[in-house]
């Protein structure tokens, strides 16, 4: 009799047993979790936009290269009026079909570094490159004056003066692909290499063929 009493009473602390070791286990389990053989959560650094992946020669390139492309649409400007060749028009024309598309994607960069993008075209003696000091290639005033009133030595003058001109960003774009750090800069630096090089090249035929 006492044993069949006692058999509801056992299983009632067996359930019990199981059910206190079960809830140690999940305990036991989730201290492990936190603190054994598991590599704590880190937290993500902020993304870096591509727009932050700059430095000061970008902003020198793009500073530069501004008043340098303004001053060549300038020159191709003049060319429509005063021009005698076919060929020298149509160099202008592509000149600045190039170039104005360039000064807006580098307004853009300055824009969004909160730098100061340039105004005007820099046509005072400063911005000469002769001497090594300014920008490599610019044309001063006196250049510009001189382009401007020629007529019938047009077309050799300007070809001259843009030859120095291209030879002046091709040297500046060199430097950005060497101490630039954002990659659209570097990009358009090399495109400017590569076109400004050619159209060198063209230049120096058109110019034989003239003295020819």
């Amino acid at each position: 009799m006492n044993t069949n009493r006692s058999l509801p009473r056992r299983a009632a602390l067996a359930a019990t047993a199981v059910a206190v070791g079960l809830v140690l286990a999940a305990c036991g389990s989730d201290d492990s979790t936190n603190t054994a053989g598991t590599t704590p959560a880190t937290t993500t650094a902020p993304a870096v936009s591509e727009a932050d992946r700059h430095n000061q020669a970008d902003v020198a390139f793009a500073q530069g290269m501004i008043p340098h492309h303004r001053q060549a649409v300038l020159m191709s400007d003049m060319v429509a009026a005063r021009s005698a060749s076919a060929d020298v028009k149509a160099l202008a024309d592509k000149i600045k079909r190039a170039q104005v598309p360039e000064i807006e994607t580098m307004s853009g960069w300055l824009k969004a570094w909160g730098e100061k993008v340039p105004t005007g075209m820099g046509m005072d003696g400063m911005y000469h490159g002769v001497d090594g000091s300014g920008i490599p290639g610019m044309m001063d005033d006196q250049d510009m004056n001189r382009l401007d009133k020629a007529r019938g030595a047009f077309d050799t003058m300007f070809l001259t003066m843009m030859i120095e001109h291209h030879e002046g960003a091709i040297d500046m774009a060199k430097t950005e692909k060497q101490q630039g750090a954002y990659v659209p800069a570097k990009d358009l630096a090399d495109a400017i290499i590569t076109s400004q090089t050619a159209e060198i090249t063209q230049m120096r035929q058109m110019l034989n063929a003239e003295g020819s």
